[in-house]
């Protein structure tokens, strides 16, 4: 597989989950839909690394080197770094407590900043990797 192909996989993914989180949120079921709209944007952060040749094995690896890469070199506005570390705090909530106490609002609040979170991704990928269209 070749670099290209696996960061148009990764966006691919995000987006699918990001379509799941929406689906599961209607459904009713707040947690997981916090946990899909997580991955969705942990998948483009890894994508964002992966194409300066970068990758990590742990979540807050991942987190910690989309802040020195991404965030820090300005790739991308400083909000985001704070809208995936929500994220990943909520979804440690949503996904180990028995009662979160997520809400309808609080899933659609999150959903809007993880969309906006993926259009940044896939712009900044295209002018980095143009030939790696977005996989919408």
């Amino acid at each position: 597989m070749t670099l290209a192909e696996e960061i148009k996989g990764m966006v691919a993914k995000a987006r699918r989950y990001l379509a799941s989180a929406k689906l599961l949120g209607e459904a009713g079921d707040f947690d997981s839909a916090f946990s899909r709209l997580y991955y969705a944007r942990f998948y483009g952060a890894e994508a964002l690394l992966l194409a300066q040749g970068k990758a990590f094995s742990s979540y807050r690896a991942v987190i910690a080197a989309f802040v020195e890469h991404v965030i820090k070199s300005r790739v991308l506005p400083k909000e985001m770094h704070h809208w995936l570390h929500r994220a990943f705090e909520k979804r440690q909530i949503s996904d180990y407590e028995v009662f979160s106490g997520i809400t309808a609002t609080q899933v659609l609040d999150l959903q809007g900043k993880a969309e906006e979170f993926l259009k940044k991704t896939e712009a900044f990928l295209q002018t980095v990797c143009p030939e790696n269209p977005s996989p919408r």
